[in-house]
């Protein structure tokens, strides 16, 4: 009887970090199996053992993948590798380790010490349009030119108007944004702008911190949103690795 061939021992990675780290504990990684690192010179990756060539964008391997991350930040500052990344086995992950040896120590440096948090400020009313059109003369104005009276608006219409709301939306995202950033510069070594996922959404934030208990960055969020009315809602998350402050090109 011929025996089954033993299935490949892959390595799925989570992160990169510096050589001279190991998880004080048992950390589980995708399909359960415990984190580890594999080293070369003064890097190291945090990887898994899996057997599969893929991994399934499923809810609970993203957040098993996640709470990796958030385990490994609570004892250093990794750099995070976006979901689904494997390698054929250790030595593959040695390569990458010995091509990018300086580019990642260089992305380390940058990031050591210091945390992503997340800022997201939304405009809270009932009524989107009307809350603009009160705002806005110049909205208002050819809200009651193209659609008052008893004229039927065209398709043109339409369009013109959509396209000057748009304006005028982007145009107080990127002043009440500036205004934010202005404040949370103070406790930030660096911020970026992601974009917004719906209109509603005045701006989505990204914040290079330090680390610590997060109060300083708390109150800065807090004396921002001060300079808003009652009309804007205001909600910061994190810490998180740096995801968005981390530049990664892995070629396997």
């Amino acid at each position: 009887m011929r025996s089954q061939a033993t299935p490949r021992c892959r390595k799925y990675l989570y992160a990169i970090v510096a050589g001279d780290w190991n998880p004080t504990a048992s950390v589980p990684g995708i399909n359960g199996s415990s984190i580890h690192t594999i080293r070369s010179g003064a890097v190291a990756a945090v990887v898994s053992d899996v057997l599969t060539e893929k991994i399934r964008p499923q809810r609970c391997h993203l957040a098993v993948h996640q709470e990796a991350l958030k385990r490994v930040l609570a004892e250093t500052t990794p750099l995070p590798v976006s979901f689904g990344i494997i390698a054929d086995d250790a030595g593959a992950i040695r390569t990458i380790l010995i091509q990018n040896q300086e580019t990642f120590l260089r992305q380390l440096h940058q990031v050591q010490g210091r945390v992503e948090m997340g800022v997201r400020v939304t405009w809270d009313t009932s009524n989107f349009f009307e809350f603009f059109i009160n705002r806005h003369s110049e909205l208002r104005a050819a809200r009651d030119r193209l659609f008052g009276g008893q004229r039927r608006p065209t398709q043109e219409d339409r369009i013109q108007i959509g396209q000057l709301f748009e304006r005028i939306l982007n145009e107080d995202r990127d002043v009440s944004t500036d205004k934010v950033e202005d404040v949370l510069s103070r406790e930030c070594f660096e911020i970026k702008r992601n974009k917004c996922r719906n209109d509603s959404e005045v701006m989505n934030l990204a914040c290079l911190a330090p680390r610590g208990d997060g109060t300083a960055f708390e109150a800065a969020v807090l004396e921002a949103a001060k300079l808003f009315d009652n009309n804007f809602a205001f909600d910061y998350n994190g810490p998180w690795a740096p995801h968005n402050f981390v530049d990664l090109d892995l070629q396997l």
